[in-house]
């Protein structure tokens, strides 16, 4: 790929409130995950894997943490002469200022950083899912056929077809239908939300949906059908590895329990494509001489005095002698205090469980207890 033949677009500023008290006050991108991770990691370390050197990354929702975390773009390898990364929030013009009205209003109101760079292509996509993905590959698929557009699909379960959108392409991958969570699917090929544009053609479609009164701004509900209605060639590109949304507590807690297994589905360590994070600050991380420790994935700069079993312990955690902590995701800076028991539960960031607490239940009928970033829970609940 030749330098800056394709730019990334990362659509970075979804609030994720039915992640509830994990975004009240971070957007749900920089929400901690697999222990020293952010979730937007994932999508800006394929960027770097895939020889993507210049990212645009679009936030709007508490966006103060994210935009530290990102800094320069050198714990991802994007911060080249020619490229690097760049946080675009919304800004005001000559006629005012506003949030993005939609996915496809936040790509139309960053045309002239587009324009920057002289790209061929743009790709698309989301800093809220759990992924490995080299895009090279699907660019070259977009070439070969020749395509106006590229959306990254894959097989879902039927009974779940209907939460995403669907898409009915040919024997060749040609698009011949698009349709946004319908109740009845024609197709199990669902939209991952990861779009690779012909630029002309992504910029002159945005120029007409911003143009239009009746639009929502959505690539989803608006562009695609457009351009499909105009005859243009939309293909799929079928991805067949893993892809998570962890946009739900208990989707949150299992994603994160996974990791745990002899044999995970989704690899963290993998060296010819590692994740990359801005969590290497922290020292090695400190196992007590009575901690017990099991089954359980122990961050840099944790301290473990205490047990631990099937956990995650992300980056500055702590477990005091005497405390207790089973099936667990504790994020950064969080605390499980002396003779303190949490099971079954996601503490957020510098969540503190008051010594000789119980926070959590081995019943599996019972909701994942979650205690919000900062919160500190004591004898009879919140503090």
């Amino acid at each position: 790929m030749k330098k800056n033949e394709c730019i990334a677009m990362l659509l970075a500023g979804g609030q994720g409130s039915r992640l509830l008290a994990l975004t009240k006050s971070i957007a749900k991108p920089a929400v901690s995950f697999g222990g020293k991770y952010r979730i937007i990691d994932f999508s800006l370390s394929n960027c770097a894997n895939s020889d993507i050197s210049t990212v645009g990354v679009l936030t709007q929702y508490r966006p103060f943490l994210l935009n530290s975390y990102i800094s320069s773009g050198t714990s991802w390898d994007l911060n080249s002469r020619d490229g690097g990364v760049f946080v675009l929030p919304p800004y005001a013009t000559e006629s005012g200022g506003a949030w993005y009205e939609g996915t496809a209003d936040a790509i139309y109101r960053n045309i002239e950083f587009m324009d920057i760079y002289d790209s061929d292509y743009v790709l698309i996509l989301s800093g809220d899912h759990l992924y490995r993905m080299d895009y090279r590959k699907m660019l070259e698929n977009h070439k070969a056929k020749g395509a106006d557009l590229s959306v990254s699909v894959m097989q879902v379960p039927w009974e779940d077809a209907s939460r995403f959108g669907i898409i009915t392409a040919d024997e060749d991958g040609r698009i011949v239908k698009f349709t946004e969570k319908p109740a009845e699917p024609d197709s199990n090929l669902a939209s991952m939300g990861i779009y690779i544009f012909s630029k002309k053609t992504l910029v002159k479609a945005l120029i007409e949906d911003h143009d239009d009164p009746e639009s929502e701004h959505d690539f989803g509900k608006n562009i695609i059908p457009k351009l499909l209605a105009e005859g243009k060639n939309l293909f799929t590109y079928e991805f067949s590895g893993f892809w998570k949304d962890v946009g739900t507590i208990p989707a949150y807690h299992e994603t994160s329990m996974a990791l745990l297994e002899d044999e995970p589905e989704f690899v963290l360590d993998d060296p010819e494509f590692p994740f990359m994070s801005n969590s290497n600050i922290y020292p090695p991380q400190f196992i007590g001489p009575d901690a017990d420790v099991k089954q359980s994935l122990v961050s840099n700069g944790c301290c473990v005095k205490g047990k631990v079993i099937h956990s995650v312990l992300s980056t500055n955690s702590y477990v005091e002698e005497g405390a207790f902590v089973k099936d667990s995701v504790l994020l950064p800076g969080s605390r499980v205090k002396s003779g303190a028991v949490v099971i079954r539960a996601i503490l957020g960031e510098n969540a503190v469980v008051e010594a000789d607490c119980v926070l959590g239940s081995e019943d599996e009928n019972d909701e994942i207890a979650l205690l919000g970033n900062d919160e500190c829970y004591g004898e009879g609940g919140l503090k």
